[in-house]
């Protein structure tokens, strides 16, 4: 790579780190102006969690472990998968959307842009209430690490940062593709939904599950790597497989491929005007 090429990566970089944060600005401008809805919204997401604390507060109650993973183990695990998912809920929101705007047509302007389309979509909607998730996740994560007795070193902590973001690439991933199925299905929204009531079961080992379940939650809708498999990293270092090893490869590997199915449908609808 030569010096003209970085310099123009680092000045297309640069350019759209610039159009991201006038755009996310103004999304957040308009969704300020309607502050009960903002309020109502962000209450609404954090008694979903309190929720899903109280259940497994409930459930160990009854039982001590479940195949051998401790309440404290299951509690890691929730909070990881709560941070992990936050980039999809913040940055990612409006793949919702995508569907609406390809039955309208509306869709059509954002192939007029000299910037990439994927980029310009998405970075139209920042969800802010997902920062109450992420409050809550960090909780979570930080009341059961002082419970497990995980050294907080730079080590440590640079391995966290690092799972994180690989756990996020997957669930961003899965959305990806099933929001991406509108521009060969009509009413795809039931994609939608199926692959995001997924992520609930992020947060148990895959180890509880069946033989097939452990395949399909590992290859098939890997959500076996927005928790278990990097929680595995810190939860148990001394017997850590090769597929937690991986987990940044696959990450990134899976993104990459969403993208690119992202990028088809999308140049499918340019190609039609469909």
């Amino acid at each position: 790579m030569n010096d003209n090429t970085i310099k123009k990566n680092a000045r297309s970089f640069g350019f759209y780190a610039r159009i991201y944060r006038m755009v996310m600005i103004q999304d957040l401008k308009s969704k300020m102006s309607y502050r009960s809805d903002f309020i109502i919204s962000t209450f609404g997401m954090l008694l979903t969690n309190v929720v899903g604390f109280m259940s497994f507060y409930i459930l160990f109650k009854n039982f001590p472990s479940i195949n051998g993973w401790s309440y404290h183990e299951m509690l890691f695990l929730y909070g990881f998968s709560l941070i992990a998912l936050t980039p999809l809920q913040c940055l990612f929101d409006n793949n919702w959307n995508l569907r609406y705007v390809v039955e309208s047509g509306d869709f059509i302007k954002y192939c007029f842009r000299p910037i990439n389309i994927f980029f310009y979509f998405i970075s139209e909607v920042f969800d802010i209430k997902g920062l109450g998730q992420l409050a809550f996740g960090v909780g979570v994560l930080v009341y059961s690490w002082a419970h497990l007795d995980i050294p907080v070193t730079f080590g440590t902590m640079a391995k966290l940062l690092l799972l994180l973001i690989t756990a996020s690439l997957f669930m961003i991933a899965i959305m990806n593709a099933a929001a991406a199925t509108c521009f060969w299905i009509q009413h795809s929204g039931f994609v939608m939904v199926v692959m995001f009531r997924f992520k609930d079961y992020a947060r148990y080992p895959v180890s509880i599950f069946d033989g097939i379940f452990k395949v399909i939650f590992t290859f098939v809708i890997p959500i076996a790597f927005i928790a278990y498999y990097p929680g595995l990293v810190l939860l148990r270092p001394d017997e850590i497989p090769l597929l937690s090893k991986l987990s940044p490869v696959f990450g990134i590997f899976f993104f990459w491929l969403s993208y690119k199915f992202w990028m088809l449908g999308a140049r499918k609808y340019d190609g039609t005007g469909s």
